[in-house]
Order: structure tokens, then sequence, then C-alpha cells
């Protein structure tokens, strides 16, 4: 009621002051039927002037409200490549058969503009990623994604995941290489169709591991570069990459 009780008082102020004004014009002027022309005029354009403002003022939100969730969920997906998508993308990369011609592809540099970025994305659409689960230590791996378990989880509770469904869809790969090796007792004797199947669900998490991490150094780029420097010299993707400053 309080929150409310400001609100009324101030209309009364406003209105009263519109009145007054009013009553000082015809005071005045003793012109009526101005009057009458002028508040008919002005309350008819009242009806426009409400719409043009309330789109702006909706646009204007609308933008400021996109803005500051993208901000959170950029948060969100810097921590996730902390906790686990680096780590896994070096997992993916020790088995990846086309290792050089990614690293080529996702060499990423201070030079690098944003059409760069996009491209790399695109480019990674179309790849044929070749990470092979019979050359990778699985039992590290499993034990790796199960104690992220509950992170990941718990990142799926946020809200502001509901707004980009690609990188809920790098969660839900993610979760299902964990579930595929957690429902097995002993990764590290699996037949070479079994091997097969887990290469098949490495890669499809690598792909989309690959993307978001070119978009997300994208991001750095813009909003954050003493952050993407040291991205850059930990690039996962770049095997001649060095954390210290030449």
């Amino acid at each position: 009621m309080k929150k409310i009780g400001w609100q009324i008082k101030f209309a009364v102020v406003l209105l009263f002051l519109s009145f007054s004004f009013y009553v000082l014009d015809y005071a005045l002027f003793h012109r009526l039927e101005d009057l009458e022309f002028y508040f008919i005029s002005n309350v008819a354009f009242l009806f426009i002037d409400v719409l043009i403002v309330m789109l702006i003022l909706h646009g204007l939100l609308v933008f400021r409200e996109k803005q500051s969730m993208l901000s959170k969920l950029n948060m969100v997906i810097g921590t996730f490549f902390s906790e686990v998508g680096v780590e896994l993308i070096k997992a993916c990369i020790s088995v990846d058969k086309g290792l050089p011609v990614l690293a080529a592809k996702l060499k990423v540099t201070a030079e690098w503009k944003e059409k760069d970025f996009l491209s790399a994305q695109a480019q990674l659409e179309d790849m044929d990623f070749k990470a092979d689960a019979g050359r990778t230590p699985l039992p590290e791996l499993k034990k790796f994604l199960l104690e992220k378990r509950s992170f990941m989880l718990g990142l799926l509770e946020n809200p502001n995941l509901l707004e980009h469904e690609s990188f809920t869809d790098l969660l839900w790969a993610v979760f299902h290489l964990t579930d595929e090796m957690a429902h097995r007792n002993d990764v590290s004797a699996l037949n070479p169709p079994d091997l097969k199947h887990i290469s098949g669900d490495m890669n499809r998490a690598y792909r989309l591991l690959a993307i978001h991490w070119v978009g997300y150094m994208k991001h750095l780029k813009q909003d954050y570069p003493y952050l993407f420097s040291l991205a850059v010299r930990t690039n996962p993707f770049d095997p001649g990459a060095s954390v210290e400053v030449k």
C-alpha cells in the first residue's frame, strides 16, 4: 500500500497542476473555445503518444533484458569451460586423427574479427570430427565426467539456459556421453562396435564444444580483452600455445 500511496499522490499532484494551468489560461485569455479545441486535440493525440512511447520503451526494455541475459549466460558458459569444457576438449584432441586440420582453423589470435569467429563456427558445423574412443583412456574420462555431473546438473537449473537452446544441446550431449560410460562397468574392455558407439557420442559433444568455444572466445574479445588474452595463450586447440607472454 505504501508503494501505491506515493504513486496516487503523484498522480493527484499532476492532475491538479494540469487543471491549474487550464484555469490560469482561461483567467488570462478568456478563450474557452480554444481551450476546448486544444484539450480534445491533445486527448486525441494522447493515444498515439502512448503507443509510440510504449513501443520505444518496450523495445529498450527488451534489448536491455536480452543484453543482461546474454551477459549472465556467457558467465555460465565461461564457468562450464573452466570446469568441464576445456578438459573434455583436451581429452578429445588427444585422440583426434584430424587435429592438424582443426588446429589450423582454430588458431585464434588478437587480430580475429567478428567475421573470423563466425566463419570458424560455420566451418566447424561441416567438419568431420575424428576422436577415437579406442585410443582414449576411458576410465579416466569416465571418472572426470562423473565427478562433474552435479556441477552440470546445477547449470541446467539456470533459467537463462532456456534462452540458449544450442548450449543446452551441448550440455545434453555431454550428459549423454557421461551416462553411456556410467552404465558400463568396465570401459577399458569395450568391444569394437561399442567403442565405435562411444566414439560417436564423443564426437557429437566434441563438435558442440568446439563451436561454443569459438563463440565464447568472441564474447571474451568483445567484452573482456584481458580474459581473451589468457584464453588465446591457453588455446586447447593450438599445440603451440603457451601461457607465457612472448
